[in-house]
């Protein structure tokens, strides 16, 4: 005796995921390095930091001659890559002699031996923003800190903090130096 194939449910098509709305707005700044990474990584960049701080990592000397390009690393690994620099062509063998430091520099930047060995292309390289600007800065404020600020912060080793600081106390000496006689007015 033969059974008979139990009756079939009707098919419905499954709806695609669609997210849900609503929800706080989020501000363009935070969605800009999601959008950032994804195009570094398509053009070979793990890390858009490399590019943006350029010339933190190699020195502001090496940063107006070439930039990063790229950095592509083997099939399923992110070590013993190789990074692809673009160099104006007046400086392509002093920038050829610094391959080593430079070597040094990017892989203590990434905190491992990322790259293993650098290519040279030259080309046209623009100034990073940051170095065209630390042509054009205002100097330091020549404004002494604070007796009781100063003391406290030349222990401190870094000097980008410590120029950070000094700005700050030097503020915060001025606005009581302004409250003092703004009091003395009101008197």
């Amino acid at each position: 005796m033969e059974r008979a194939p139990p009756p079939s449910k009707p098919r419905t098509a499954a709806k695609p995921y669609e997210r849900p709305r609503g929800g706080a707005a989020r501000p363009i700044a935070e969605l800009m390095p999601e959008i950032g990474r994804t195009a570094f990584r398509k053009f070979g960049f793990v890390q858009s930091s490399v590019v943006t701080r350029w010339p933190e990592i190699v020195g502001t000397r090496l940063a107006r001659s070439c930039a990063p390009e790229s950095i592509r690393f083997p099939i399923g690994e992110k070590r013993d890559g190789i990074l692809q620099l673009v160099v104006k062509p007046a400086f392509a063998p002093i920038v050829q002699h610094s391959i080593p430091e430079i070597m040094d520099r990017v892989n203590r930047f990434f905190g491992y031996a990322a790259v293993a060995k650098v290519k040279l292309r030259q080309g046209d390289v623009q100034p990073p923003p940051a170095v065209a600007q630390a042509s054009r800065a205002a100097p330091p404020s020549l404004k002494p800190i604070p007796f009781e600020l100063g003391e406290s912060l030349r222990d401190i080793g870094d000097p980008e903090l410590r120029t950070v600081l000094e700005s700050l106390a030097r503020s915060l000496g001025t606005a009581a130096e302004k409250g003092k006689s703004g009091d003395d007015d009101a008197n």
